[in-house]
């Protein structure tokens, strides 16, 4: 999002903007499909598409581009081969990128406010680029497909879903819950912390979450939206709050479910739940203890485990 935050504001201020899209590719290549870069008339830039030297010569050619008067979209072939006879990108990958360049000026400015607005709510929407024509359809997505079709340097069409942001639900608002929170909302997620008690200070000074909310413990499951895009970090202040939280989740169709806690801890909780009915199937999908083992010591590092958790489960 933060690029197109960046084009809004340049174009705000009147500036040219070059839109830089990774739109295909074979092979290995640095840049994947949907990596963004966007350079301003007056000289800034923000995001990439794959960085080196390809990155840097893409961005000379993009400023060199917004110095002319008539201006109309490029597609740029990379070959990632020293030996290739032309398109060469400078990159050994061995790989073939396709980079779309899309001027942007002030007329598109309502399209991009469009945008922006989708991922600052976490609602879907389509972008569309073809030539002459820049679109945004916020009533139609299908989560996180890119199309790309090619008959000719002047006949194409792009189109990306934006998808619903990931939440990341945390449950248990205390010094561990600053740390995730940040590191989640840096990975982009929308960051929701529930706990059952008031005036907390850590939940007061968590900047970084989207929202944050007392709650009785009981109505867990009610404030969860069952998805793909949903992700369940459960770290209370108490071992019968992780359990009940807990208890409530197993149904739950998440794309993530982890609690924080020892083995013996976990054992004692995964028994009692067993004798309540929950399934081995269940409970073998539950991440506890929480996150990917890198020796953690400090809250920070523990939440850096627990954020690696969620991205390798993300992509899988």
């Amino acid at each position: 999002m933060d690029v197109w935050k960046f084009i809004q504001r340049e174009l705000q201020e009147g500036e040219k903007v070059m839109l830089m899209v990774v739109v295909d590719l074979k092979g290995s290549t640095p840049g994947k499909r949907g990596f963004k870069m966007a350079v301003s008339g007056r000289g800034g830039l923000l995001g990439s598409v794959g960085g080196g030297v390809m990155e840097y010569n893409m961005v000379n050619m993009a400023r060199d581009i917004l110095k002319q008067e008539d201006i109309e979209p490029l597609v740029v072939r990379q070959v990632h081969n020293p030996n290739a006879e032309k398109d060469r990108s400078g990159l050994l990958c061995s790989g073939l990128q396709v980079n779309l360049l899309y001027p942007l000026e002030r007329v598109h400015l309502e399209i991009v406010d469009a945008i922006v607005n989708a991922y600052e709510t976490g609602e879907a929407g389509t972008l569309e680029l073809q030539p002459g024509f820049v679109g945004f359809d916020p009533e139609s997505a299908e989560q996180h497909t890119i199309n790309w079709e090619m008959q000719s340097d002047d006949e194409w069409f792009y189109s990306e879903s934006i998808g619903k942001k990931p939440v990341c639900y945390i449950f248990g608002g205390g010094h561990l819950s600053l740390p995730l929170s940040q590191v989640m909302r840096m990975l982009d997620f929308k960051v929701v912390v529930y706990d059952n008690r008031q005036g907390l200070n850590t939940m007061e000074s968590n900047m970084y979450a989207h929202k944050k909310e007392i709650i009785d413990y009981n109505q867990a499951a009610k404030l969860v939206e069952s998805g793909e895009h949903s992700y369940v970090a459960i770290m209370t202040v108490s071992h019968d709050a992780d359990q009940k939280i807990l208890r409530q989740m197993l149904p739950l169709s998440l794309k993530y479910l982890g609690m924080i806690g020892s083995k013996s801890k976990v054992r004692k909780i995964f028994e009692a739940l067993q004798q309540g009915g929950a399934t081995e199937e269940q409970l073998a999908k539950v991440d506890s203890p929480m996150g990917i083992n890198i020796g953690s010591q400090t809250v920070e590092e523990i939440a850096i485990s627990i954020a690696a958790a969620v991205v390798r489960t993300k992509h899988q």
